[in-house]
């Protein structure tokens, strides 16, 4: 069977989720305050068989009786409409006793019904007229119904402050019943653990009960006397207390308090084994129900009656008994889960273990939902005792303000006003407040959006100054005999010296700068050009071609080669057919720079692997930052920035000379650095570029800028 108990246990929290959800809003909905309407008074006295023009008191008193009844049986709609008709009965404006009465037996149906919330409020509200009224006993009578409220809602502290106020008020009173309210202190205790004061206050209890004659009162205390003793493992001593009570509650005819000694008896018989004394005790409680078919089997002697039978071996009368008890019992009572795991071990014993597991999942949910339902009260009173305290702290400050200024309705109408002009304030406060916010927010992004234009700005101009100084090109190629032009990576003329003017258009003043090379040519020169331009890309050596400038005209030779700055600038230097076969284009070209400037070099080998590399990683960097800011592909940054020329490769058009970028084995032997930076000054200027990949961009473009402070090559 262990593995059933186990199995159980693991699966009931997820089977019993549906069925708790709806437990506690069954429960949360009995407990919902509902607008009453009240009968006719004639009719319904009728129907309870008492007379409209009887005494008022004793009808009363009559219906408050048939309440008690119907409560105990678990009726409470019909307790409640018994209610409604004393209420009915008492008249518009009753008298202030009855009206407090009435109003406290409300109180104490929304206890019985498991709503000690509800029934805290009609206590609090019966004590103010109990209060007004200077009556006493009354007032005693409340606050002992106020302690066994919060004790429910789990608030000790609380209810004893309370039935000690109960204990306070009936001192000097000629009929006191401080026997009730000692007995509730001493349940309080033992569920505090506190047993010793438990005992003490049953005995205070039960002298007083005695002191006024009420022997079926202090058999019950004696009764309780003896439960805490046998939950304190001392069968001998409870055994003997409840014997004690037994006889008391015999004397005093009382029913109820007498079956549940019987009961209590037979768990003791139980505990120690003689299952033959635990049947005798039993059977005598069940008996006396069976003397009248109105009286109530109380829910623990059938749990004792159905232990002893299973221990007998009678399991399957055990397992009936349990089924006839759980059907009588109502859903939310506090025994239902000590029932249902006692008809789980009958089905066990009789060996059908899909009820016994079944009945135990049933256990665990019933014993869930009243523990949930214990947190929910505890919760809501939790709640009521704030909401009240704040209640009562701003009816206090209000209540202090009209006394200082004489309650008068001029000054109540101030403080309306205060209160009003507080809120308004505090409104204001707050979209000041969030106005200052949002002023701080919109300067903090105007101070973003300067910085990020001071940005924009300084990277334009920085790829503007690694540009072309076209008048220094100009100067340098003017003071060479050779005819030299100067063209851009995609064969736009930059600058032309007087030779190369007068060779390629004599007859012409218009200068050559600013034009494209190709358009001075034939459309079969044109693409030997294009050729030419694209082998230079692919390879640092220079490239050289063969054209004529009209059919007529000498051939040319045009031999093209790479700056050697890294400015990405093609020189083109122009000889006749015959000037060209004098000499070599490798011995013209070695060692020199065509421009007439030696090329600064890096003397440390893996320094200048360094700075290849950051190279690499700048223009990956580039390329991945278009490609996240624009969605846009590497060819289209080469068109938008023109600094990287466009060919096109097999019909479909290649950005070839970016691409040897972008991999250190392609990289060239002297790379267009300068290509590189403007590419990165570009993306960060003219690109919304989140912080991190602009962080991460400046990164790199500052890496390759510290290789070329540090080697001059700028």
């Amino acid at each position: 069977m262990r593995w059933v108990w186990m199995w159980a246990a693991l699966v009931a929290p997820f089977a019993a989720v549906a069925q708790t959800a709806q437990g506690n809003e069954a429960g949360a909905a009995t407990c919902l305050e509902q607008a009453v309407v009240l009968p006719d008074p004639a009719e319904c006295l009728r129907s309870y068989r008492r007379e409209p023009d009887g005494d008022m008191l004793a009808t009363l008193t009559a219906l408050y009786e048939r309440s008690v009844e119907l409560q105990n049986k678990g009726e409470f709609a019909a307790a409640a409409a018994v209610l409604d008709c004393a209420e009915s009965a008492a008249g518009a404006h009753p008298a202030a006793a009855i009206e407090h009465e009435l109003l406290r037996r409300r109180g104490v149906l929304d206890y019985r019904r498991e709503c000690p919330a509800q029934a805290l409020e009609k206590f609090k509200r019966a004590l103010k007229l109990a209060e007004r009224n200077e009556d006493r006993p009354a007032q005693s009578k409340t606050w002992n119904n106020i302690g066994s409220a919060l004790r429910r809602l789990g608030d000790y502290r609380g209810a004893l402050q309370a039935l000690m106020t109960s204990l306070e008020l009936q001192r000097g009173l000629p009929q006191a019943e401080a026997g009730k309210t000692l007995n509730n202190i001493a349940d309080i205790y033992r569920d505090l653990g506190e047993n010793a004061n438990a005992i003490r206050h049953y005995d205070q209890a039960r002298a007083e009960f005695l002191r006024d004659g009420n022997k079926a009162e202090a058999g019950h205390v004696l009764s309780s006397l003896g439960v805490l003793a046998l939950n304190n493992g001392e069968l001998q001593r409870g055994e003997s207390l409840l014997t004690q009570a037994r006889d008391e509650l015999v004397q005093a005819g009382d029913k109820k308090y007498l079956m549940r000694t019987y009961s209590e008896l037979g768990r003791a018989a139980i505990e120690r084994g003689d299952v033959a004394a635990a049947k005798r005790w039993t059977d005598s409680g069940l008996a006396i129900a069976a003397q009248d078919a109105k009286t109530i089997v109380p829910a623990p002697l059938q749990l004792q009656a159905a232990r002893g039978d299973r221990l007998r071996g009678q399991a399957r009368a055990a397992q009936q008994r349990m089924s006839q008890a759980l059907n009588a019992l109502a859903v939310q009572d506090s025994d239902r889960p000590d029932l249902l795991a006692e008809l789980a071990r009958d089905f066990e014993a009789l060996g059908e273990w899909p009820q016994a597991m079944a009945a135990l999942r049933e256990s665990e949910d019933a014993a869930r939902a009243l523990r949930e339902a214990r947190y929910d009260r505890e919760m809501k009173w939790m709640q009521l005792r704030f909401e009240t305290a704040e209640r009562d702290r701003t009816i206090a400050a209000l209540a202090t303000q009209n006394q200082v200024r004489a309650l008068s309705l001029k000054q109540r109408t101030l403080a309306l006003w205060l209160t009003v002009v507080s809120a308004l304030a505090a409104l204001l406060g707050l979209t000041v407040f969030f106005l200052r916010r949002q002023h701080r927010a919109r300067v903090a992004e105007a101070a973003r959006q300067a910085r990020l234009a001071e940005e924009v700005d300084y990277y334009r101009r920085a790829a503007a100054e690694l540009g072309v100084d076209r008048a220094r090109l100009q100067a340098a190629l003017d003071s060479r005999d050779d005819a030299v032009l100067v063209l851009d990576a995609g064969g736009q003329v930059l600058a032309a010296n007087r030779s190369a003017g007068e060779l390629l258009q004599p007859s012409q003043a218009a200068p050559l700068a600013g034009r494209a090379f190709g358009e001075l040519l034939d459309e079969p020169d044109a693409l030997r050009f294009a050729q030419a331009l694209e082998h230079l890309d692919e390879s640092s050596a220079p490239q050289g071609f063969d054209f004529r400038l009209g059919a007529q005209a000498e051939p040319l030779r045009a031999q093209l080669s790479e700056s050697g700055q890294g400015e990405g600038l093609i020189v083109l230097g122009l000889k006749s057919s015959a000037a060209h076969d004098a000499a070599t284009t490798a011995g013209e070209n070695a060692g020199a720079d065509p421009l007439g400037v030696e090329a600064p070099a890096m003397a440390d080998e893996e320094l200048r692997l360094s700075f290849r590399r950051a190279l690499v990683e700048l223009m990956l960097a580039v390329v991945e930052a278009w490609e996240r800011s624009t969605g846009q592909g590497r060819l289209e940054l080469a068109e938008k920035s023109r600094i990287w020329r466009v060919t096109v490769d097999d019909g479909r058009l290649r950005a070839r000379a970016m691409e040897r970028y972008l991999s250190l084995s392609k990289l060239p032997r002297q790379p267009r650095w300068r290509d590189v930076l403007r590419s990165g000054y570009y993306v960060l200027a003219e690109c919304a570029l989140e912080e991190p990949v602009r962080d991460e961009l400046q990164r790199h473009v500052d890496a390759v800028l510290a290789y070329t402070r540090r080697h001059a090559l700028v």
